[in-house]
């Protein structure tokens, strides 16, 4: 199983798993996690590829959803940067704005400005619909498939009263707390200390009990028991309204949403249903796949569809016994001492495995090469779809 792990602020290794039942069933996905891909579906033109966009594959290539933006003051209300046309992206989200606390990030593509879709109209016109509405500007983004999955959980700043046992001043003390996008609660002795020294205590919040607290006879009163160590954090907020707001946002810290991949979801889903049952698949038919270790060839009834290539024990079978990512792998024909000719799956690193294949015949051969190469064309390293859009002219709004 492979797992993918980032370290948070307090130094500890959060796992963020989402790969285990799509490799539990016998895919080999590890070519997928070495690089971020964009899915262009159909539409092979240079100038659409980098949308992850494309109408058809749309269900696949983006994981939607809502922010609301309450605009603030200064030059640039809401805290962000947006730059390009069809699409526009968000390319920049200043620290401690309305951005950043409604779970906006880098890389977002803007699908819809206050209702309106945007994904077909030139950066201007999206500008025009933002500024010209509501002070809550409400967007629609779409992140692609290769960026972290789970659901954004929602920054949040403020003063709260904390309670302490120990020192000399027992009783309440004020505290500048912050909630980190990550999931991490930290506070500093002022305002002014975010940014310019180290948080006082940080406390992670996933898998943390959040609840009120009535014993004390104080209102806006409410603990927080992480799931590490055996202690209690008692808080107090300023307001109903802050105490509403801080008690919403740290449960949802604390009992995050983990989502698959929508390619995972993909592939989950084609691998549960019979060969014939997956729609418009771009080739099927047996092929046989070399077992390096023990120079065997196992036949597999095989269907090829968006850049997976699922394993059958035969046509009749009720669902796939694995399959093999296929994002970065390049098709050549080769020649082996067993078979005349062969059908090589080679990666783009040597770290990875490569996969040989045989069908029935030189004419099945070429058909499978030929089907193998353009699924796999259908997807574009994220690297060259930015690099295609810092090629472009230069659009970019500050909002």
């Amino acid at each position: 199983m492979i797992v993918k792990k980032f370290t948070s602020e307090d130094g500890c290794s959060v796992d963020l798993g989402f790969r285990v039942s799509i490799e539990e069933k016998g895919f080999y996905t590890e070519n997928f996690h070495s690089a971020a891909w964009v899915f262009r579906g159909d539409d092979g033109n240079p100038e659409d590829s980098p949308r992850c966009l494309s109408k058809k594959p749309r269900p696949v290539a983006v994981r939607e959803r809502t922010v609301k933006l309450l605009k603030g003051t200064g030059d640039y209300p809401w805290g962000f940067r947006i730059q390009y046309s069809k699409p526009i992206v968000v390319t920049e989200v200043d620290a401690n704005s309305a951005a950043e606390e409604a779970g906006l990030q880098v890389g977002d593509v803007v699908l819809a400005v206050n209702g309106t879709e945007v994904t077909g109209v030139e950066h201007a016109e999206a500008v025009h619909l933002a500024r010209k509405g509501p002070d809550l500007l409400t967007l629609v983004v779409g992140s692609d498939i290769s960026r972290c999955p789970n659901t954004p959980r929602p920054a949040c700043r403020g003063y709260l009263h904390k309670r302490t046992h120990s020192g000399f001043l027992k009783g309440w003390r004020k505290r500048w707390f912050v909630l980190k996008n990550d999931g991490c609660l930290q506070y500093y002795r002022h305002k002014k200390d975010e940014g310019k020294c180290s948080p006082l205590e940080v406390i992670k919040l996933e898998g943390a009990e959040v609840g009120i607290d009535s014993s004390l006879g104080k209102p806006f009163v409410f603990n927080c028991v992480p799931q590490s160590g055996n202690r209690t954090f008692c808080l107090c907020a300023t307001s109903n309204q802050e105490f509403k707001r801080w008690l919403e946002a740290m449960d949802r810290a604390a009992h995050p949403v983990h989502q698959s991949h929508v390619w995972e979801d993909v592939t989950l889903h084609n691998s549960s249903l019979p060969p014939l049952a997956i729609k418009s698949p771009e080739c099927l038919g047996l092929l046989h796949q070399l077992d390096g270790s023990s120079d065997v060839w196992t036949q597999h009834y095989c269907i090829l569809k968006d850049g997976c290539l699922y394993f059958y024990a035969s046509i009749r079978s009720s669902q796939a016994s694995g399959g093999l990512y296929l994002q970065g792998y390049r098709v050549n024909e080769q020649t082996l001492s067993v078979k005349q000719s062969v059908i090589e799956l080679k990666p783009p690193s040597e770290e990875f495995k490569t996969f040989y294949f045989c069908a029935e015949n030189e004419t099945e051969n070429q058909r499978w090469i030929t089907a193998l190469r353009m699924s796999i064309q259908k997807w574009l390293p994220l690297h060259q779809a930015i690099q295609d859009f810092m090629n472009r002219p230069l659009e970019e709004t500050r909002m």
